[in-house]
């Protein structure tokens, strides 16, 4: 994982990291925790971040995202924030197949998209514009793909693939929010 630095890049940066490897699947499991190699990765996190100079933790209240927060906690002696808009995007009720559903959705484009998911990363993108200085952000696969996406601009749901522990580095400028670097990408087991 190579991430961006603070140094040279004046003011507000926000790390978006995506959670370690889970121990299910997305589509078997509503909530896992962290596979071995999940425990791993956000170790290896953890040191990366820490030598940034990261200065406050925030993560979902999805357990795979806590557990890829411990580490990180450990080091700077901090306890992250639990926030929910940073938390996994919601599967409507109706849905039997989670992922069906969710290869459909990130398919798509967000003006195809319920208005509820519309808001959902509205909410994402405002709650991230309002965190202090060097803020880590643990969430998700499909959150870091919906602030991308509405800070590039792009119509699409998918707009890259972060791998797991991948870090993706926004700053803030004088017309907001804006991608610094893009974390690194992989496949994913879902799409």
């Amino acid at each position: 994982m190579k991430v961006g630095t603070a140094a040279g890049f004046g003011g507000f940066m926000l790390y978006l990291v995506r959670h370690g490897e889970a121990a299910a699947s997305w589509g078997n499991h509503p909530n896992p925790g962290l596979s071995d190699l999940g425990h791993r990765q956000a170790e290896s996190a953890a040191t990366e971040l820490h030598a940034l100079g990261v200065s406050h933790i925030v993560s979902s209240p999805m357990q795979r995202c806590r557990e890829t927060a411990r580490p990180l906690e450990a080091r700077l002696g901090l306890t992250a924030s639990i926030i929910e808009e940073v938390s996994e995007i919601s599967t409507p009720e109706d849905i039997h197949d989670r992922v069906e559903w969710l290869r459909v959705f990130m398919g798509g484009t967000w003006e195809n998209e319920a208005s509820t998911h519309r808001a959902w990363r509205d909410a994402l993108i405002a709650r991230l514009e309002g965190l202090p200085d060097n803020t880590v952000v643990f969430t998700h696969f499909v959150a870091i793909n919906a602030v991308v996406s509405k800070l590039q601009q792009r119509a699409e749901t998918l707009v890259f693939r972060p791998t797991y522990c991948s870090v993706t580095t926004l700053e803030r400028s004088a017309e907001g929010l804006k991608i610094q670097q893009l974390g690194s990408e992989s496949d994913t087991r879902v799409l």
